[in-house]
């Protein structure tokens, strides 16, 4: 017997693809929309982890299938398109840009290359990517459809220490800002999640100093929104049209306080930082 349910909302019965639905937040992607009915591609630069998620679906009564794809190589997301629209039998109706890397604990002009170009490449070229591929795809199928872009509070919380993650989650806002300029009226509603602490496994998987892992495990575990929380906000804010995702309370006066007193905002952060470092 199939536990899936289904509903004529756009996260229903979708024919989804989900990148870095390994573990984490993709994970609970995954797993949500195949709850809601949905047909899933799971795709994970560890096939393994996006083939777990699969099985387990898979093994609850839903319909899921599992792609290696490096999102940081345009080719692959070219790949990954071919392979979905054929498993799916044609275009996706949903997909989810979500794969993502941390990085922090050290300031601008100490962050090594090799991690501003690791984390750009992921974070940033990532999303790009899906949005460069994808978005062709589901603008001929003339049907309703959505992207959702995973970005962070980062994007706009300016904290000292995380320039490469900021900087990549910056771009991911206003990429979502842009495209969604651009599809308006088209019946594709874009909507960019910006979580503050997401209980996943990105702090220990990242390249994060030990003092700011310690910080961040701390602060997860005191404010933290689950994963699958975090995604049902963000599906139901596609269903509805909305362009902007922050789940929680603390990502919401943040990004009033920076949109209303940007210069006071900034300082605020920096004289914070110092003041606790």
């Amino acid at each position: 017997m199939n536990v899936f349910g289904s509903s004529p909302k756009r996260s229903h019965g979708a024919a989804a693809v989900i990148t870095g639905a390994g573990s984490g937040i993709g994970a609970a992607f995954a797993t949500e929309l195949a709850r809601r009915g949905g047909r899933i591609v799971c795709s994970d630069v560890d096939e393994g982890s996006s083939r777990a998620t699969a099985d387990a679906i898979v093994a609850a009564g839903g319909q899921a299938t599992s792609v290696r794809c490096d999102v940081s190589q345009l080719d692959d997301v070219r790949q990954l398109a071919e392979v979905a629209q054929s498993w799916l039998g044609g275009p996706p109706t949903l997909v989810v840009n979500n794969a993502g890397v941390g990085a922090g604990g050290a300031a601008i002009g100490d962050v090594e290359m090799d991690d501003w170009k690791w984390v750009l490449g992921i974070n940033l070229w990532g999303p790009i990517h899906g949005c460069q591929v994808f978005t062709p795809i589901l603008r001929e199928a003339g049907r309703p459809a959505g992207i959702v872009n995973v970005g962070s509070a980062a994007a706009f919380g300016a904290a000292p220490g995380m320039a490469a993650y900021n900087v990549s989650k910056a771009g991911v806002l206003s990429l979502s800002e842009t495209l969604a300029a651009e599809l308006s009226g088209t019946g594709i509603n874009v909507t960019v999640l910006c979580p503050t602490f997401v209980k996943t496994n990105i702090v220990q998987a990242g390249r994060i100093s030990a003092q700011s892992t310690r910080l961040a495990d701390k602060l997860m575990r005191w404010t933290g929104f689950s994963p699958e929380r975090v995604v049902r906000a963000c599906l139901d804010t596609n269903d509805r049209g909305g362009l902007y995702c922050m789940p929680q309370p603390d990502a919401r006066i943040g990004w009033g306080i920076k949109r209303f007193t940007p210069t006071v905002y900034t300082r605020a952060v920096g004289l914070t930082n110092r003041a606790t470092t």
